[in-house]
């Protein structure tokens, strides 16, 4: 049993504490901007010598996984192959999850323009053999990779894109049921303009989340969701509805290291129960230093302001030159955040 299985266990018997909150690593990103998106290779002194490789993007996997401070490690299917050749998860609590679904919005390719057109279902892994190993698993065949997936969908209110991606959306969910693989739902906001207001939109988006799985049984619907911070009142609507459905958050970009502790604030004090970081994580001078700070603010150990000086201290101690200074890097700087800053 994972840290993750318990902690989800706790939150759906209503015994929630801030203990229980969970951060994913998301370490997926070579399912969308591929080979550039392993990040530059930084000195300690803050130049970029080239483009991690693949061997170091999964070395600094290992490296968080081994860390135990993160609750998931989410990969694509091909790397997550690699960290369990290397034995990475063989005596750890933290879950491994891989990307089950790469639509094309997130197809960002150098020079590609695909996200700019409503967002197309598409499914490389397959996920009987990211289960067992095999084309068609037997009854109570062992799990050899993961059971865990995050399945990702957009809606634009474009009728025939949007039906598309549910009629996926169906196929995925009967694939999953007879591989005993179990999901989470990653909803992001629509990647072209749908004609909406935008003060209106991410209630639109609430909306689309809640009538997809309308219709779906217990037994098939999500762990937990993943969507974009639209500020607290979207926010609160959402996971105030129906306690079943467990609301995470996903990172976005990089922004200042205030940015990604008022993030984790701000989602977990109005209801969010999982944060899903991948350039907030990646992009940090010391990611480690990163996750572990992250863990204070989520626990309420610190505020977000505090972390940023607490994370700074962190990277002084490593003599790590900071890409911003001390106060630059305390500002808050992502639209949605500026609607109510924490102390």
């Amino acid at each position: 049993m994972t840290r993750l299985d318990e902690k989800l266990a706790r939150i759906r018997a209503g015994r929630y504490t801030r203990s229980d909150f969970i951060i994913a690593d998301a370490k997926d990103s070579d399912m969308g901007p591929s080979l550039t998106w392993a990040g530059p290779l930084r000195a300690r002194d803050g130049t970029v010598e080239r483009l991690r490789n693949r061997a170091e993007w999964l070395d600094q996997m290992q490296a968080i996984v081994e860390q135990d401070v993160v609750d998931i490690m989410l990969t694509s299917a091909s790397n997550l192959e690699a960290l369990h050749q290397r034995g990475v998860f063989r005596t750890s609590k933290v879950k491994p999850a891989i990307r089950a679904n790469d639509t094309t919005d997130i197809w960002v390719m150098r020079g590609a323009t695909y996200a700019k057109r409503p967002s197309r279902p598409f499914r490389s892994a397959s996920l009987s053999h990211v289960a067992t190993g095999t084309d068609a698993p037997a009854p109570g065949q062992p799990i050899v990779g993961t059971d865990l997936g995050l399945y990702s969908i957009t809606f634009n209110n474009d009728l025939d894109a949007d039906y598309a991606s549910l009629e996926a959306f169906s196929a995925f969910r009967a694939d999953a049921s007879a591989n005993r693989f179990k999901y989470f739902l990653e909803v992001f906001n629509p990647n072209v303009d749908t004609g909406i207001d935008p003060a209106l939109l991410p209630h639109y988006v609430n909306d689309c989340i809640l009538r997809c799985i309308a219709g779906v049984t217990q037994a098939q619907r999500p762990e937990f969701l993943k969507i974009a911070y639209n500020g607290p009142k979207a926010l609160e609507e959402l996971a105030g509805f129906d306690p079943s459905v467990i609301v995470g958050v996903l990172g976005g970009g990089a922004g200042t290291t205030r940015d990604c502790f008022e993030l984790l604030a701000q989602a977990e004090r109005y209801g969010a129960r999982v944060a899903l970081f991948g350039r907030k994580i990646n992009l940090a001078e010391s990611p480690l230093d990163m996750v572990a700070t992250m863990r204070e603010v989520t626990s309420g150990n610190l505020a977000p302001s505090e972390a940023v000086r607490a994370y700074h201290g962190a990277l002084q101690r490593q003599d790590i030159k900071p890409y911003r200074d001390l106060a630059d890097d305390d500002v808050v700087t992502e639209a949605a955040l500026k609607i109510a800053p924490t102390a």
